[in-house]
Formats: C-alpha cells, sequence, structure tokens
C-alpha cells in the first residue's frame, strides 16, 4: 500500500465558456474501471444532447489502469489532455468528464486541446483535492481520571483523535504517521505514567485537504 498519494474529493463539476461553445467539467473519485464507467454513461445521459462527452480515467496503485476517449472530437485533442491534466496533478482514482455543447466557432486541434484540458483542471479545482495518508491505527485505553488530560493533549497533537469510547474505562482510537508509531508510543507511556492499554490496531487512509501553488 501507499504511504500516500492524492485524489479528490467525492464528486463535482465546475463550467467555462470559450469561443461561445460551453465546456462542463465533472469529476469524481473512482476505485474501479466499473465506478469510472457508470459515471461516465450517467453523464453522458444527463447531456444526452450535447455535442461532446469527452472522458478520462486513471485507476491503481500504481495507476495501472488508464483511458481516454475523445467522443467524436479530433484524435487526441480531448482525452488525452483531459487524462494529462490528471498525470500532471498526481492525481489517482479519478475519472472526469468533459461535456460541450458546440458555440458555432471551431477552435481547432491546439485550441481544444487548451480547452479541454483548462475545463479538467478548473473542474478539479472547484472539486477539490485531497492527500490521503496511510496512519498507524492505536487504541489507548485509560481509566477516567486521565481523561481529560489525555483528550486535550491529543486534540492539540499531530495526531488524529479519531473517536472516544466511554466504555467501563475510556478508549481513545488515534492514527499517528507513518514512522512516529514507537514514538507515540513512548510519549503515551510518558504522559500517562504507565497506565495506558496501548494496543496496535488497523492502518487506515485518513485524508485532508490539499491546495497547490498552481492548479493548472
Amino acid at each position: 500500500m501507499l504511504n500516500n498519494y492524492y485524489t479528490v474529493k467525492k464528486e463535482g463539476n465546475d463550467q467555462i465558456i470559450i469561443q461561445k461553445s460551453r465546456f462542463i467539467g465533472y469529476v469524481k473519485r473512482v476505485e474501479t474501471e466499473v465506478e469510472a464507467q457508470n459515471f461516465i454513461q450517467e453523464i453522458k445521459k444527463k447531456h444526452h444532447d450535447a455535442t461532446h462527452n469527452c472522458s478520462a480515467y486513471i485507476i491503481g496503485e500504481n495507476d495501472q489502469i488508464q483511458k481516454a476517449n475523445d467522443d467524436g472530437e479530433p484524435t487526441g485533442t480531448a482525452g488525452v489532455p483531459m487524462l494529462e491534466v490528471l498525470k500532471k496533478q498526481h492525481l489517482k482514482d479519478t475519472a472526469v468528464v468533459v461535456t460541450r455543447y458546440f458555440g458555432g466557432i471551431k477552435l481547432g486541434a491546439g485550441g481544444l486541446i487548451r480547452a479541454y484540458g483548462s475545463t479538467t483542471s478548473q473542474a478539479i479545482k472547484t472539486t477539490g483535492v485531497v492527500i490521503r495518508q496511510l496512519m498507524q491505527g492505536f487504541s489507548i485505553t485509560v481509566d477516567y481520571s486521565l481523561l481529560g488530560k489525555l483528550e486535550n493533549v491529543l486534540r492539540n497533537s499531530d495526531h488524529i483523535l479519531e473517536t472516544v469510547n466511554y466504555l467501563e474505562k475510556v478508549e481513545f482510537i488515534v492514527f499517528v504517521k507513518d514512522g512516529e508509531e514507537n514514538p507515540f508510543q513512548n510519549w503515551i507511556v510518558d504522559l500517562t505514567n504507565d497506565q495506558a492499554e496501548i494496543k496496535k490496531i488497523e492502518p487506515k487512509y485518513i485524508e485532508s485537504d490539499f491546495s497547490r501553488a498552481d492548479d493548472n
């Protein structure tokens, strides 16, 4: 599993007008090719009257699946530029559809490449990008006398306090970045005077917002 990777937030869209043609970009996070194809068909159905519904997607830990479709535009002027934007922004598990309503003015090959690339970039920017980091989970169980102290320091730390379970004792579910597992456990031991029960649980991806200086 990757330690971290970038992808889009769940789903979003935006549009731009270029030489009277309307380009609408739709972006969605997908984890399988079936999901990507279903998303593309959904947009095609929604915009069945559009001139073109071009698409691209990139899926897999190692970008194993990469597809681009020009949907009637000149070869290489739509789907491939869209796919290149996904690759340039290092996005994984992402599908994009750009719908075009022709405005009567031909853009030429270069104009089309810029239009589809720009619409894809704008839709991604509007939707938002997240970084998903694989973090080790810990279950920390303490007596209620340590609840206030431990919760306060955890919430003010760089670690992710996901859940507090109020049981016979208090259980904190915490996620820690790769490489910080041992220092974290030692820190908890010191904070609680070795009065905490510390167990490793399944690691999982924790996502947070990510912004780039250049979204194009």
